[in-house]
């Protein structure tokens, strides 16, 4: 006899942070859908991702058991083994290697943070003594966040207290993704009569409800916004008394934009003048008003100074922590895993970290990509012999994946922890199965920026012996002699991160979520975090560390790069709407809704080079050529080339799951040039050429 329960909890797939109610039958999550009662978010993103949650979980192709290599790396050759075996297994080898070559040759790749597997592997590295973690953070989110601290102390988010009169979404597709403002907000605010300005090289579907569509070249967003702020500065369209009470360095910003002429703007960005002062117009008319910046301006070597120059615009129009701009939320009363992985007793070796000279990259624990694989192909600074991953797929996700696969394929010893078998994964010495959000108590504490933490329950029993991470990290310690710095039980953690609420994870699971809030402080009231509590539009911090102080014109074009008559066309990329980078190709429910890997063409430019709509054409840039289909899409400018991101073929095992067939990576590079405060390299904006596909 069956018997149903259902479950409020949190969809975990993207930073949405949508309520959820699931339905349990028999021990397995059947149904997965919006909570209509509780009155926190929870629409749906396109297209239904969190519909498939159930799909997911109860996947017969889901990892199972612990998995020792037998064979060839990669052929696919497997022994079930125990979780003693494994843990000892690995126990033994990163022992080994701590004692013969330090325990820094030992390296842990992550993901995107989805719940605690990050704080937990980052404690685990501090107290085991090596200094890198790889994670994505150097081309996804860091440069920005570093760049409002730097400029005013912490990061700011899109007000949804009170909505904005103008929303500026650049780069940032708030439709598809979250992590922004929420569509809710941003359908009933564009209701209510918000203006919209949408900044990006593709007409995305919320650009058609824009008040102006800024299309710019791939690249080019540093140079765009200095555009902007020489406007803003020379036409005083600036709020005058915020900077003269509330900045620091103003001048010197007005210094650098006589530096540069509106024609070097309109040549660099290819947006034509009239759209810049209408941008400037609007922006300064219309208030309150915000921006989210998003993912869209990661990926190239300037993106902290492009971040720079967009925290610059906010805070000289008078846009910054006021109701309906863009705001800094207090957090709720909880420990963020900031502060207690990185233990006083274990500090990190910093100076050891690999990628030390990306100073934001070091001081935020972020090891960059390719510092990692230059060490393991290189052995410089030093060699890394092992590496565990979780929560990631770096042979498809890491920038200049041939490259990639050289350095896994050459390190002594790797594991991953997954959900699924992937090109990584096929790849490793051992293999550990990994229960998913639900299947284990957890929090959601991401994004950090949003200071809220949502309770995320255990509602159902992983699939044959598969752990959290949490737990995997929490015995591997116990195993490694270093258990007194975690739990007798992972569970521990949550009941640690509570103690500012007074709560037990039990009485929290009750209550949901604890909630952050804006409170508009002005700058006088301390509403700045900067060291002189003011807007440092010159930062003196960036001086000392021998950076430029303000966003300059050589930074903002510096991700520019000509194209030349072998490579005519500018190649850029964006995540898919229907999954999660690289994630969930095999689930049938997605890969039915998006198939195949699309390549978009300006309709006149697939004319020019013989290709057809639906056919699989070749993509070819100075690191390597891959194939994609052909789809057709006129908001495009002709010169540019949108690819697709993250794809694999997990129908495919025995040729790898074909993860250089379309893997966008394959034409990435590893640096140089490099985002020098912030570690990133280019993955956008990069010259290629696309031509028909041969059989050859």
């Amino acid at each position: 006899m069956s018997s149903q329960e259902q479950i409020l909890t949190f969809c975990h797939l993207c930073p949405g942070r949508c309520s959820r109610k699931a339905t349990v039958e028999n021990g397995k999550i059947i149904d997965f859908d919006r909570d209509l009662e509780s009155g926190l978010p929870t629409e749906w993103c396109p297209p239904k991702k969190g519909a498939a949650v159930p799909d997911i979980l109860n996947h017969p192709d889901r990892i199972k058991y612990p998995l020792k290599r037998k064979g060839a790396k990669g052929a696919g050759q497997w022994e079930r083994i125990s979780w003693d075996e494994a843990l000892d297994t690995i126990a033994q080898r990163f022992s080994k290697i701590k004692e013969e070559d330090g325990p820094e040759c030992v390296a842990f790749g992550l993901g995107e943070v989805k719940g605690m597997e990050s704080a937990f592997v980052q404690r685990f590295a501090s107290v085991f003594g090596t200094p890198n973690v790889v994670t994505p953070g150097t081309i996804c989110g860091s440069p920005g966040v570093g760049a409002a601290v730097f400029t005013y102390g912490a990061g700011c988010v899109v007000d949804e207290q009170t909505l904005p009169e103008l929303l500026v979404l650049w780069g940032a597709n708030s439709v598809h993704t979250s992590g922004s403002i929420r569509r809710e907000n941003l359908r009933k605010a564009l209701i209510e009569g918000m203006k919209l300005i949408v900044i990006d090289p593709k007409q995305i579907d919320i650009a058609k409800r824009a008040d102006l569509w800024l299309r710019p070249r791939p690249g080019s967003d540093g140079a765009l916004a200095l555009g902007i702020l020489k406007i803003l500065i020379e036409e005083k369209l600036y709020d005058q008394a915020y900077v003269a009470n509330n900045t620091i360095g103003f001048e010197a910003m007005e210094n650098e934009v006589k530096r540069f002429s509106i024609e070097d703007v309109e040549k660099a960005t290819w947006v034509p003048r009239e759209q810049l002062y209408q941008f400037a117009k609007m922006y300064t008319e219309t208030k309150p008003a915000a921006i989210k910046a998003g993912n869209g301006i990661d990926g190239v070597s300037n993106a902290f100074h492009t971040y720079r120059a967009i925290a610059i615009i906010r805070a000289i129009t008078g846009n910054l922590n006021i109701p309906g701009g863009d705001a800094f939320y207090t957090a709720a009363p909880f420990t963020p895993p900031g502060r207690f992985f990185l233990l006083k007793d274990s500090p990190r070796k910093e100076k050891e970290m690999l990628g030390s000279e990306f100073k934001w990259a070091n001081a935020s624990a972020l090891t960059p990509y390719h510092s990692f694989v230059k060490a393991v192909l290189e052995g410089k600074p030093y060699p890394i012999k092992a590496a565990y991953f979780t929560v990631t797929n770096p042979l498809q996700t890491y920038p200049d994946s041939s490259s990639v696969y050289q350095a896994l394929m050459k390190l002594e010893f790797m594991v991953v922890c997954e959900l699924f078998m992937t090109p990584t994964a096929a790849i490793a010495d051992i293999v550990l199965p990994a229960a998913m959000d639900g299947e284990h108590n957890s929090m959601g504490y991401w994004p950090g920026w949003y200071g809220d933490l949502r309770a995320h329950p255990k509602l159902a029993d992983p699939p044959g012996e598969a752990w959290s991470n949490e737990k995997i990290i929490n015995e591997l310690a116990k195993k490694l002699g270093l258990g007194q710095y975690f739990w007798e039980d992972e569970d521990g953690a949550l009941e640690e991160m509570l103690k500012p609420a007074k709560m037990s994870y039990e009485e929290f699971k009750k209550q949901r979520v604890l909630k952050s809030k804006a409170e508009y402080k002005t700058p006088e009231q301390g509403g700045i975090g900067t060291k002189s509590k003011k807007v440092e539009i010159f930062s003196k911090r960036l001086e000392e560390m021998g950076y430029d102080p303000i966003p300059t014109w050589e930074e903002g074009i510096r991700a520019i790069i000509a194209t030349s008559d072998e490579y005519p066309l500018l190649l850029t990329n964006a995540k898919e709407e229907t999954y999660i980078v690289s994630s969930f190709r095999s689930v049938k429910m997605l890969r039915d809704k998006t198939p195949d890997p699309i390549v978009e063409l300006h309709p006149s430019t697939a004319e020019k080079y013989g290709l057809k709509e639906g056919e699989w054409i070749f993509i070819e840039t100075r690191k390597g050529r891959i194939t994609q289909k052909l789809g057709l899409n006129e908001s495009l400018d002709p010169r540019v080339v949108f690819a697709a991101l993250g794809w694999w073929f997990p129908e495919d095992p025995a040729n790898l799951y074909q993860w250089d067939k379309s893997n966008l990576n394959i034409l990435t590079e590893s640096g140089p040039p490099y985002d020098m405060v912030a570690g990133g390299v280019q993955i956008k904006s990069l010259p290629c050429k696309v031509y028909k596909k041969t059989e050859k």
